[in-house]
């Protein structure tokens, strides 16, 4: 796994022109590029990269990389490869996966080189080789360790384990930063509207526990979604408790006021029988 450095405009903007063929566009897609990043009051020339927080710039990264990244490892490197690979990738985070590791490490090597070829540059924090699959804990014991490693990928813990049947599975857990942070930021939401209406307050929280549901809402993660909901219900009331000084509510209360204002309860937006079935097509 590894992110990226800053996109050549050179490059990009002739990757663009391979897809589009009208001037004009070419000239503003320029333009935009180069128009700069407003700071402290303060315009700062941007010669390299994207504009950060632009509207186009998450588009014109996934042209850059389709071109840089995508193409060249389904044309160029997988037809040399011994056993099987593939790529998975969003925006600029990627996950290579080897069959061999031999594969593995030549690929590394010329991986840099391609990067550097287009400006561009492997995140040393980011990138790391991990035995994964099937016979990852089998190895894993052989050299003493108690378990696989595993894979951090777009707020996800990715790790080895088995189904109901005995057979390997990949497990997702949120990762554990991004679960404080998402708990700190709920936490803030609750602090800062506690004197709103409640029906206000159970308003505004739906809405963000809805989105945290949405995203790691998946199956093998219920436990973690879980947890925020615990999390959630006893900040509330300690929230609502804080009021005033003699505000104090009982749980047989809150219940009732959970009971006509409710709290979303956790939910998987991505069950079993759904990546089953995407798995199959």
């Amino acid at each position: 796994m590894a992110s990226f450095g800053r996109l050549s405009h050179d490059w990009l903007l002739r990757f663009v022109e391979l897809r589009v063929g009208d001037p004009r566009l070419i000239s503003l897609i320029r333009r935009w590029l180069k128009a700069g990043v407003l700071e402290d009051g303060e315009l700062h020339p941007n010669e390299e990269g994207t504009p950060q927080g632009g509207s186009i710039s998450v588009l014109l990264s996934n042209l850059y990389l389709h071109y840089v990244l995508d193409l060249w490892f389904e044309r160029v490197v997988k037809p040399r490869l011994q056993g099987e690979a593939h790529l998975v990738r969003y925006i600029d985070d990627f996950v290579l996966c080897f069959q061999n590791r031999q594969d593995a490490l030549r690929v590394q090597d010329a991986l840099c080189k391609r990067l550097a070829r287009f400006n561009l540059q492997l995140e040393p924090t980011k990138t790391k080789l991990v035995a994964f699959g099937r016979f990852a804990q089998t190895n894993a014991r052989s050299r003493g360790a108690q378990r696989p490693e595993t894979i951090y990928f777009l707020g996800f813990t990715l790790y080895c384990t088995q189904n109901r049947k005995g057979n390997f599975r990949v497990g997702l857990r949120t990762e554990k930063s991004r679960f404080r942070r998402s708990l700190a930021r709920l936490r803030e939401l609750m602090r800062t509207q506690r004197h709103l209406p409640i029906p206000d307050q159970a308003g505004n929280l739906n809405r963000a526990i809805r989105g945290h549901y949405a995203y790691y809402g998946i199956a093998g993660n219920f436990r973690a979604v879980q947890r925020v909901y615990r999390t959630v219900e006893r900040y509330w009331h300690r929230m609502l408790c804080s009021r005033s000084r003699k505000g104090h509510i009982t749980w047989d209360v809150f219940h009732q006021i959970k009971a006509r204002t409710p709290i979303m309860r956790p939910k998987l937006f991505l069950p079993y029988a759904k990546l089953q079935s995407i798995a199959v097509l």
